[in-house]
């Protein structure tokens, strides 16, 4: 007897849906991407909680008739390809035929549909086609006035409660909705974007008439006025290119981009290669933004190798790796030229001093005390640490965020950095030294569209930790106050480091439906601010300073580590130094 049985279809198009669906934001793309392939100019994306309930997409492109209408839904049904050859010319967003078949599978599907140019503005609706398929079951055919394609996805997972289970809170899914629409509009400035939520518009872009305007609409003339712009072309690759300049740099990785021939996709070679053209130029744990459209020979690209196509392999990744890095760097020299000196030399960033002005009291560190226990010739003692150290001794500098210590028994080595995010993440946690400080004038920030609802659906938290803002519209905020420790802090790269940070706990199952989600939100929140008040690896403290900072880590009720789990310093007794001396 065989033990070796065929799937049955449903079941096939459900696994299917496991690899394309992964959660309402996938739906999204799916949907906008056949859009786009469909010659739109406006594409209008509806969604009631998270896309749980309802996630609609409409278009005014090309419709379909009945028979199309009805082959869509089929597995591995496409008009973008013929034959294989045709998989290696790729030049539509969309070409396996899957997305339709596997999101029918696992929701309540509505499609209305007319052939040709479906423009609302050009006239009343026309006869068209109305399908509407229940967990991959067509249940009914009709025909329905219609003008382009609108597509709703009622019930996301109804059918497979365990994918539904393991979706994330609604703002969550809300931000993945909104970056994946964001994605869409920075690749296809042509095309207006239109992103409603609960009946509220979250997102609106017209038709832009360059990459550089649709820039201004997501991220605000302001940030722009951070980029260096380029263009490339050699061989068979050519493209353009936004970088942030030297000055301009993130603490993490949110604003980094790549399409290729229009398409969003991930690179790890890519990103080397921009990284390794700011080599120099990067201080330690900053990040450039970048936004790198790069247009070439499809041949010459596979983007058959993800089901969600996120991923791409190169024919030849030396070849790509060495133009992103050419003209990443040619940019960022044409913008010291225009920048150069009075003197002649070229500019470079400035010394990276810590938000709060550069010094230990700056930043609310405790200032060396006078009545610091002095024993010995020099040497203060830290009763908390039972260490001694030489106030009056060279502090060794090794580079990076290291330093060496000489102390009584051994020699003792600081990451000043980590120790310092230890302290300050400590202070905002228990609300001790940390007082509001109101900002003269209100500073408006403009955010990106998913940063934006995070950071709204955290207000309170925000406020606990002595930053007050508040919602001004159209994708801005207005930060009131400012924890006194970060006054001088620059209050949009905050805001954009603080959502990050939300969403990436979030992202590790701690939503409503988590332990202690307030606490360990506010963990997280304070963890990001406390890197944005630390000594960075361009400022190297003195020996007073150095002095300071331990007597305040003795403080800390977890002075070994910092928040993000790093240790905070190494002590060698001398005896480990006289064993690796072989003595």
């Amino acid at each position: 007897m065989s033990v070796i049985t065929v799937l049955p279809e449903h079941l096939r198009n459900k696994i299917a849906a496991g690899e394309v669906v992964e959660r309402p934001a996938s739906v999204v793309k799916e949907l906008m991407e056949n859009s786009i392939d469909a010659d739109s100019t406006r594409i209008e994306i509806e969604v009631v909680r998270a896309g749980r309930s309802l996630l609609r997409v409409s278009d005014n492109g090309r419709g379909m008739g009945r028979e199309d209408a009805l082959l869509a839904f089929e597995r591995h049904t496409t008009s973008k390809i013929r034959e294989e050859s045709d998989l290696f010319a790729v030049r539509t967003m969309g070409f396996r035929g899957e997305a339709l078949a596997s999101i029918a599978s696992v929701a309540r599907v509505k499609l209305s549909t007319a052939a040709g140019e479906g423009a609302a503005e050009a006239g009343p609706a026309v006869p068209g086609t109305c399908i509407e398929i229940s967990g991959g079951e067509l249940r009914k055919v009709r025909d329905c006035p219609a003008a382009g394609t609108s597509i709703e996805v009622k019930d996301l997972f109804f059918n497979t409660p365990a994918r539904r289970k393991f979706l994330k809170s609604d703002t969550t899914e809300n931000y993945h909705i909104t970056d994946t629409v964001t994605r869409a509009a920075l690749s296809h400035p042509h095309i207006g974007f239109f992103l409603q939520r609960e009946g509220e518009t979250v997102l609106s872009l017209p038709a832009a008439s360059s990459l550089r305007e649709r820039l201004v609409q997501v991220h605000g003339k302001d940030f722009m006025e951070g980029l260096q712009v380029g263009e490339a072309e050699g061989g068979r690759m050519g493209g353009a290119v936004f970088v942030s300049k030297p000055s301009f740099l993130r603490n993490n990785r949110g604003s980094q981009y790549l399409f290729i021939n229009r398409r969003p996709v991930r690179d790890p070679g890519v990103t080397q290669a921009v990284y390794k053209a700011y080599e120099g130029l990067l201080p330690v744990d900053r990040h450039p933004l970048f936004f790198l459209y790069l247009e070439m020979d499809p041949s010459g690209v596979d983007f058959n190798v993800h089901p969600a196509k996120r991923e791409v392999r190169f024919e030849n990744k030396s070849t790509v790796f060495h133009f992103v890095f050419q003209a990443v760097r040619d940019v960022l020299r044409r913008g010291a030229e225009t920048d150069r000196h009075p003197e002649g030399g070229h500019p470079l960033p400035p010394p990276f001093h810590a938000s709060g002005g550069g010094s230990a009291e700056g930043i609310g560190e405790v200032p060396y005390p006078e009545e610091m226990p002095v024993s010995g010739a020099g040497y203060a003692v830290s009763e908390a640490m039972n260490t001694a150290y030489a106030l009056s001794a060279p502090v060794l500098y090794l580079g990076d965020t290291l330093v060496a210590i000489p102390e009584r028994g051994g020699l003792l080595l600081l990451d000043y950095h980590a120790a310092h995010e230890r302290i300050n993440y400590e202070r905002l946690l228990k609300r001790t030294e940390i007082q509001g400080y109101p900002l003269l004038f209100p500073h408006p920030v403009k955010l990106q569209s998913g940063e934006y609802e995070v950071i709204l659906s955290h207000l309170s938290l925000l406020s606990s930790l002595g930053l007050e803002a508040e919602d001004f519209g159209h994708g801005s905020v207005v930060v009131r106050s400012l924890p006194d420790l970060l006054r001088d802090a620059d209050s949009g790269m905050l805001l954009s480091d603080v959502a990050a940070a939300l969403l990436r706990k979030e992202e590790r199952g701690i939503d409503e439906k988590g332990f202690e989600p307030v606490d360990a939100l506010a963990k997280a929140v304070a963890a990001r601010m406390a890197c944005h008040l630390s000594i960075r690896g361009k400022e190297v403290p003195d020996g007073v300073r150095i002095a300071a900072l331990l007597k305040s880590l003795a403080r800390c009720e977890n002075p070994d580590s910092c928040p993000h789990g790093r240790p905070t310093k190494i002590f060698l007794s001398r005896e480990e130094l006289r064993k690796m001396f072989r003595k």
